[in-house]
């Protein structure tokens, strides 16, 4: 497992410097409006990403948040075993970061359903048919317009912040105390992250409006920095993942 070993520890390296957690913030930012300005010029061809049915989107985006929750709690579970009450204070996070997940994934509904008419092109009587939702409309063969905040850039951004956040204290872990499940774990959260990159650059290339992407990519930001960067450093909250006392110092 020489291998995996190496990829942990240059893993590790990367994600405990804390500018380069912060500045992914701004690289999903960036890639929002560059990606949006090229959506706009219609140069990229299209690919298996723009289809929406790709495995990648099917079987990863959209249960993301599942992803996130089953690899970042045995994860958490694992780097901090040794104090049950600091523990379950970190798990509290995922707590938080899944009432954030359903708040603004019910948020987004409405919105869209709230500024979105159902327009069938067949139906010659009236152009606009009173369909609630958008599955409605697409059961009855319409199309539905409106504005859509766009949750992949909302939990494709947000997810990849928090797992950077929380796979920080993987560079105290000295290989003794680590073992091959952790270091898995820690690889294949990795992976997820790269994986939630790939297909935000996707998103913004090939799906929804600039004003959409955008705003999905800054409710997406603000939830992160309220916690990791405010509240968790509050004695009355689940906490910031583990690093040593010098460290606390200079963050």
């Amino acid at each position: 497992m020489a291998a995996v070993d190496v990829i942990v520890e240059k893993f590790a390296a990367l994600w405990s410097i804390r500018f380069i957690r912060v500045i992914l913030a701004g690289i999903f930012f960036a890639i929002s409006i560059v990606g949006s300005f090229v959506n706009w010029t219609q140069l990229v061809p299209e690919t298996y990403f723009s289809n929406r049915r790709n495995v990648v989107n099917m079987y990863f985006v959209k249960v993301s948040w599942g992803w996130t929750l089953l690899l970042l709690t045995p994860f958490i579970l694992f780097t901090s075993y040794k104090n049950l009450a600091f523990a379950l204070r970190r798990l509290s996070s995922l707590v938080v970061a899944t009432a954030v997940w359903y708040t603004f994934t019910k948020f987004f509904t409405h919105i869209n359903n709230a500024t979105s008419t159902c327009h069938v092109p067949e139906s010659e009587a009236m152009d606009q048919v009173p369909h609630d939702d958008i599955t409605s409309c697409r059961n009855a063969g319409g199309q539905w317009y409106g504005f859509a905040i766009s949750g992949h850039s909302f939990i494709l951004s947000y997810s990849a912040l928090i797992i950077a956040e929380e796979m920080s204290p993987m560079v105290h872990m000295v290989k003794k105390n680590r073992n091959t499940v952790l270091d898995l774990l820690y690889v294949s959260l990795n992976w997820i992250v790269i994986i939630w990159i790939w297909m935000f650059v996707c998103t913004s290339v090939y799906f929804h409006s600039f004003p959409e992407k955008l705003l999905g990519t800054v409710l997406g930001i603000v939830p992160w920095f309220l916690t990791y960067r405010i509240w968790y450093s509050m004695p009355f909250s689940p906490g910031l993942p583990y690093q040593p006392k010098e460290q606390r110092q200079l963050a």
